[in-house]
């Protein structure tokens, strides 16, 4: 036998693993030869083989040299044989993929398939497995009917090439999609089909649309949205039976039938708080959202066990446990329900870490932390820190997490992650808005100088009616106590004529200081001084009215105002918000002994509601009065309030509406303005994107020359959509909109935008 294996004669072992029939005596390996190799080198098949020169060989390893060289799938065939004490592997490589051709997919785009293909090897350039394409063939199958395409079908062909390489053929016949003939529902006694239906993302055809495409994954969607439309109003015992899926001969339609049993409905006989409560029960009794004598709903449950864990979470229990435990009574169909609490270990923070902050000081974000070191843990402090650390306006990204301290099972960290954001520009640039014209304005600001949190900010603009140059300087934290105080510097010229005013131009400087108060966490007040010298030229066109008010008071002005502020101000976000209330109310009192005497109120309102995950109500309402008083004759026509444009009432070109005089606005000392929006998602974008906003508009308003001349017959309306988008040159709004009750002289202007301003 051993001189047959000198004799070079090959011992051949099956593909399959199994060891020849011929037998062998073992010998000791010497050395190792591989034959028939192309793309695979040697050293990767010595890698795989289990065998090392010195190492004896026998059948059995024999037998697994086979096998794991057959695991790498680099192999079509591997057979051994011996050549003295040298160990022969003569293999035959499988082919290289050359290219991959996917056709006729249009429900999954290509790229998602080659994603796939790649993750299970099947890609140009790597080995051909056959097993491993004939799963893709099967998978794509699977997929495509899971969403109703149930005609599909995938074919593979795999083409030889010369040089040891093959080219991958799929065609997918992707058929027409079954649709949803139609949905039964059995046993239902307490609600109508129409009633249940309408809770389903399927449905069946109706009087103006076809049927829906069947999906797997919706119709388990609507069976859980029933389910929960069951137990939500006191069908505990509320069952789907069956669930059956019907295709038609032709594989175009589908017949679904849902059976279920609804039994009783359970009302609530008595619930009651057990545990340790840590807080009074009253207080604890306010969050439960359900009362004797209601109709039993798991999400009020639900919501009930959120509120206890949330205001336990603000004192100090992070890891609290809430139960809701249920008494029936099948007998009266009642439940009693026991909310069990257990608080859990009272929780600590011992330190707070910032990191991502490389220009901004800790402080600047430390300072706005609610939560305190050493102090037990809150949760609603933590989630309002990270809001006014957001709000900030510095970093992209604010993350907290509170991982808890090693050893120490009552004591947790709070990191604060941040992404920053460059804070400070130097820019140059210029817009367009239709009652202001071309705008050119170059400013240097920094929101965050040398990460101290400061603003600084010089400005230069310039435009058909203004030309303003300006600089400003506000400390957030003039004081520990979060006391700001500001200063501004100013000049303005105006020519009132070129924004749709009376013919007058003005020159005005000025000089203030302001002074911001936090009254707490949501509210603010402020203070402010204000010197301000003002020059009035007039033209011959310039109204009678103005002339007669110069006449009486001068056309040179040095005003010192007094202006005072208090806002409230809850909004999530300051821009494109979408959740909270901002209320603000200001006066600024031009002081005795000014060169004119004169006050101004004004009210603003903005509140954000969301009605849907997508969708949001904007409330918008603003109120301002002004009036003289002393020896001034009335409000200075300068400090007139104007209404009509894309910040007032849109559908009407700016500042247009009010008293009129020569066909010219005048404005007034009275403005009323109100704004209700839809905010709503925009197609083809992703919720999460924040640089577009869209919205259906109701618009009123007008301005009325005092208080005693309102007349709410001569408010104006409008309708329309408007788009916002934060464009990386400026803001840009745009919006179109339709008078509902204009009269005769009304200046309209349907369509309306602006380059470089943002109205909130």
């Amino acid at each position: 036998m051993k001189s047959m294996l000198c004799a070079g004669a090959l011992l051949l072992v099956s593909s399959f693993g199994t060891v020849s029939a011929w037998a062998f005596s073992p010998f000791m390996v010497q050395d190792v030869e591989v034959r028939g190799l192309e793309r695979i080198s040697l050293g990767t098949v010595l890698n795989y083989l289990p065998l090392s020169v010195g190492e004896q060989l026998d059948e059995a390893r024999a037998d697994n040299v086979i096998k794991e060289l057959f695991k790498t799938g680099f192999f079509d065939d591997v057979s051994i044989a011996s050549r003295g004490d040298v160990l022969v592997i003569i293999v035959i490589e499988r082919p290289a993929i050359a290219s991959i051709d996917i056709s006729g997919n249009e429900d999954i785009e290509t790229e998602a398939l080659n994603g796939a293909l790649e993750q299970i090897g099947l890609t140009k350039g790597r080995v051909f497995d056959r097993s491993a394409l004939d799963k893709v063939v099967r998978e794509l199958e699977r997929q495509y009917i899971n969403q109703g395409q149930y005609g599909v079908k995938v074919e593979s062909k795999v083409v030889t090439l010369e040089d040891g390489r093959v080219e991958i053929d799929i065609d997918i016949n992707e058929g027409d999609a079954a649709t949803i003939k139609q949905i039964n529902l059995v046993g239902n006694r307490a609600y109508s089909d129409g009633i249940l239906r309408n809770k389903f993302q399927l449905d069946s055809p109706g009087v103006f649309s076809g049927g829906e495409q069947y999906s797997r994954f919706k119709l388990g969607a609507d069976l859980e949205s029933l389910r929960s439309y069951y137990l939500d109003r006191g069908y505990i015992n509320f069952n789907i039976d069956s669930t059956q899926v019907t295709l038609s001969p032709d594989k175009q339609d589908m017949f679904i039938s849902i059976n279920v049993s609804e039994e009783y409905q359970y009302s609530i006989n008595e619930i009651k708080l057990a545990g340790d409560l840590v807080l009074p029960e009253a207080e604890l009794m306010l969050l439960v959202e359900l009362a004797e004598g209601d109709i039993f709903s798991r999400s009020k449950v639900t919501a009930t066990t959120e509120a206890l864990n949330s205001r336990l979470g603000e004192e100090g229990f992070a890891f609290a446990n809430i139960n809701a435990i249920p008494e029936v009574d099948k007998e009266n169909q009642l439940i009693s329900l026991t909310f069990f609490v257990d608080p859990g270990r009272r929780v600590y923070v011992r330190r707070i870490n910032i990191s991502g902050n490389k220009n901004t000081k800790d402080e600047v974000a430390r300072r706005e932390f609610r939560q305190m070191e050493g102090g037990w843990i809150s949760t609603a402090q933590i989630d309002r820190s990270r809001v006014r650390v957001q709000r900030l306006g510095f970093f992209e990204n604010v993350n907290i997490e509170t991982p808890s301290v090693p050893g120490v099972e009552n004591q947790v960290d709070v990191v604060l992650s941040l992404d920053e954001r460059s804070s400070g520009s130097l820019t140059a640039g210029f817009g367009f808005s239709q009652t202001q014209g071309m705008l050119i304005n170059a400013s240097i600001s920094q929101d965050n100088f040398m990460g101290s949190g400061k603003r600084i900010t010089a400005n230069i603009n310039n435009s058909a009616v203004n030309t303003v140059y300006s600089f400003s300087y506000n400390n957030p934290y003039y004081t520990v106590n979060g006391v700001s105080r500001g200063f501004n510097l100013s000049f303005r010229e105006t020519d009132a004529a070129r924004a749709n005013i009376a013919s007058y131009t003005s020159d005005q400087y000025g000089i203030g200081v302001n002074y911001g108060f936090p009254l707490n966490e949501f509210n603010r007040a402020s203070l402010g001084i204000v010197y301000e010298s003002t020059n009035i030229q007039t033209s011959v066109l310039t109204p009678q009215s103005i002339l007669d008010f110069l006449n009486a008071n001068s056309n040179e002005f040095d005003i010192y105002k007094l202006t005072l502020g208090w806002s409230h101000d809850t909004r999530n976000r300051t821009i494109f918000a979408n959740n909270g209330l901002l209320v603000s109310l200001s006066n600024t009192i031009a002081l005795p002994g000014s060169g004119l005497e004169y006050y101004k109120i004004d009210a603003r309102a903005m509140k954000f509601q969301p009605i849907t995950k997508s969708f949001t109500l904007l409330m918008k309402g603003l109120i301002g009065y002004g009036n003289s008083y002393s020896d001034t004759t009335r409000l200075p026509f300068f400090e007139h309030y104007y209404a009509g444009g894309s910040s007032s009432v849109r559908g009407y070109e700016g500042n247009s509406l009010g008293p009129q005089e020569g066909n010219v606005s005048q404005g007034g000392a009275l403005k009323v303005v109100g704004n209700l929006e839809l905010i709503i998602p925009m197609p083809f974008v992703d919720e999460d994107n924040r640089s577009l906003r869209l919205s259906g508009f109701y618009d009123i308003g007008n301005v009325f020359t005092a208080n005693n001349d309102y007349d709410s017959a001569e408010l104006r309306t409008s309708t329309g959509i408007a788009l916002i988008w934060m464009s990386p040159i400026a803001p840009l709004t745009f919006s179109y909109a339709f008078p509902l009750n204009d009269k005769e002289g009304d200046k309209l202007e349907r369509f309306q935008f602006t380059l470089g301003s943002f109205f909130f």
